[in-house]
């Protein structure tokens, strides 16, 4: 069952206040200092400007796919100020989605690179850089709300994707929060597929892009552009079955 239609706001303008009441937060006053000194000596060490703030999600108000991630990179998206960009987790992740069809370039380096996505949205479970990529429990409870929020403001979500085990942790307990649903948590898999109730988005799991992933081989090109063409085709059935009802009502 899907929210009360006065707890759902639809349009990308409420999209854009969550991200500057994103961008503004300082909740956590560890993350707090943490991102502003990674900022501090970054600029320092190369001479680049540093976002340095929490980062809000990025992406098409209509997206059919929410792709939740970990938390900002050190030198990504805490570098960048937009969500997996500037780094090679972005660089595996965005040539993927590139290639099934979600995005309009197979590349995310900056802000101003050009990137459009789709129908995906891309997010993360925690919006500032943890130390040590780890926060911790508090720290992701107090950034869920942002997250149950996104889901809500989605009006065409059709599929939640969580890459890595707390991004599906944090986004079975964002979703079942959104659509008001009560379900047993299902374990982490590469390829995990839960469905939330009828009429509401399913949530899939893969492994996390990260280097450490990538590099050791425990996540693929061709294992993550598998599970990208099983979510397009998912979405694009979806979509013709939603339509083909409406057609069907309509002559009715």
């Amino acid at each position: 069952m899907r929210p009360p239609a006065d707890a759902v706001v639809k349009t990308p303008e409420a999209l854009a206040r969550l991200s500057e009441e994103i961008v503004r937060c300082r909740r956590c006053p560890r993350l707090v200092r943490y991102r502003e000194r990674l900022a501090v000596l970054g600029a320092e060490k190369d001479g680049s400007s540093y976002w340095g703030k929490p980062v809000p999600g990025f992406g098409d108000p209509e997206a059919s796919v929410l792709v939740v991630g970990l938390a900002p990179a050190a030198r990504g998206a805490n570098r960048t100020g937009r969500i997996f960009t500037g780094d090679r987790s972005a660089e595996f992740l965005s040539a993927a989605l590139y290639r099934a069809g979600f995005a309009n370039q197979p590349f995310s380096v900056a802000r101003e690179d050009g990137l459009e996505y789709r129908r995906a949205y891309l997010t993360a479970a925690v919006r500032c850089v943890p130390p040590d990529n780890r926060p911790t429990t508090t720290e992701a409870d107090r950034c869920l709300p942002f997250l149950v929020r996104e889901i809500r403001a989605l009006p065409a979500l059709r599929v939640v994707l969580g890459l890595g085990k707390l991004a599906w942790d944090r986004s079975f307990q964002a979703a079942s929060e959104a659509f008001g649903v009560s379900l047993r948590r299902a374990p982490f898999t590469h390829g995990a597929r839960l469905p939330l109730g009828t009429g509401l988005p399913v949530l899939w799991g893969t492994y996390h892009p990260s280097p450490r992933n990538t590099q050791t081989g425990l996540l693929s090109a061709e294992m993550f552009d598998r599970e990208l063409t099983a979510i397009r085709t998912y979405v694009d059935d979806a979509i013709r079955g939603s339509d083909s009802r409406s057609r069907t009502t309509s002559r009715s």
